[in-house]
């Protein structure tokens, strides 16, 4: 086994344990986690786990780790959240691991109109029926914490704005 792969190992795991750990606390302390968690943990993911590394997302898709899957095709799925920040939010992320949309290329045009409207049937199977809110968060400053693209849909209740 290579010395590279070993550290990537050893990140991965250590950042799933920093979120696992981190949404312990919030949701032992408080119901939602605080702007400041999500800052701190997007600012952590940035500095270590820029790199193409295997990600939480990744073993979602692979059945390593269990999730709430709403949803799956050959190019996607959706998986309720397990931090939610409102009474109904999931997670549309593609199977190909893209770490931000800040990287997409053309090609990828189909793939993301594909999540779209994933996103959009989803949430009409979810009774979404007075609106939602789709988020992409992007980097450091976006609140990036897990580095594999996915679409946030949240709704059940009325959105503020500004959004953050």
């Amino acid at each position: 086994m290579h010395l590279r792969h070993v550290v990537r190992t050893q990140f991965v795991w250590t950042r799933t344990a920093c979120i696992s750990r981190l949404q312990r606390v919030c949701r032992a302390e408080r119901p939602l986690c605080t702007k400041g968690d999500e800052v701190r943990l997007a600012e952590e993911a940035s500095k270590k786990y820029g790199s193409p590394a295997p990600t939480i997302f990744s073993k979602i898709i692979d059945k390593r780790i269990p999730a709430d899957v709403i949803y799956e095709d050959e190019k996607c799925l959706a998986f309720r959240d397990v931090n939610p920040q409102a009474p109904v939010h999931f997670l549309v992320i593609p199977r190909v691991p893209i770490p931000r949309i800040s990287e997409v290329n053309d090609v990828d045009a189909e793939l993301l109109g594909h999540l779209l409207v994933v996103a959009k049937n989803v949430a009409q199977q979810e009774s979404l029926t007075e609106g939602y809110r789709v988020v992409i968060n992007d980097g450091k400053h976006g609140a990036q914490s897990v580095y594999h693209l996915h679409i946030h849909v949240l709704g059940g209740r009325q959105m503020t704005w500004p959004p953050g």
